[in-house]
């Protein structure tokens, strides 16, 4: 019997590196993501996400984490996705970095997000998968921009965006908890990351799925 590659063929797109790899988390690894944000992923007198999950009390936060997952295959189209990926480290899962756009083969922009287990953070391994998945998006995907955004006191993100490249592209307030804080926003565009290329950054797979990113190709 055909494996679900055959049907789902993000399942074969690796993004690797020296030092990680970035794919699709199989269902027998969604345990292993939802003991890292069990085991925490930031300092709980703050929060660094726009959504506040991990605020959620167990079972209730890895049921919703999960049904995130699923849905985000389950909504998938050409107009509108959202790779989810995982990071793992020596065949270890420390994290996720996310890709996602809206009418891609149109605007040819992209936004991301991420976040790494506490005891993974604080190695550069932050900036190394923003390096892997802005490869995807402009070297594979043909981006023309990157977005990314974090609020104003999450300067560990904010620091990892304008290493490699972003720029401030403006502030908004967005809701957080209970109230709101400033949302800086950030932009890279093609000329910027094509300054800053790395060439050992390997893409595997994308030709098989190219047309779930971008309809009418193959």
């Amino acid at each position: 019997m055909a494996g679900p590659q055959s049907f789902w063929p993000l399942f074969d797109l690796v993004v690797r590196t020296p030092r990680l790899e970035i794919r699709l988390p199989r269902e027998d690894e969604f345990a292993d993501l939802l003991a890292l944000i069990v085991g925490g992923i930031h300092d709980p007198a703050t929060m660094p996400f726009t959504t506040p999950f991990t605020d959620r009390p167990s079972p209730q936060r890895e049921r919703e984490s999960a049904q995130w997952w699923w849905r985000q295959r389950a909504e998938w189209s050409a107009d509108k996705w959202n790779l989810t990926g995982a990071v793992f480290v020596d065949g270890r899962v420390v994290g996720v970095q996310d890709i996602n756009a809206e009418h891609f083969a149109s605007v040819r922009s992209v936004a991301t997000g991420s976040w790494l287990g506490l005891a993974h953070q604080g190695q550069g391994l932050g900036r190394e998968m923003r390096q892997a998945i802005l490869h995807l998006a402009f070297a594979g995907l043909g981006a023309e921009e990157a977005l990314s955004g974090a609020f104003f006191d999450n300067a560990p993100s904010l620091a990892t965006s304008r290493s490699v490249g972003y720029q401030t592209n403006g502030e908004v307030l967005a809701a957080r908890r209970d109230g709101s804080a400033r949302l800086v926003n950030l932009r890279i565009d093609r000329p910027t990351w094509e300054g800053r290329r790395r060439d050992d950054i390997e893409i595997i797979g994308l030709d098989g799925c190219l047309d779930m990113f971008i309809e009418g190709t193959s």
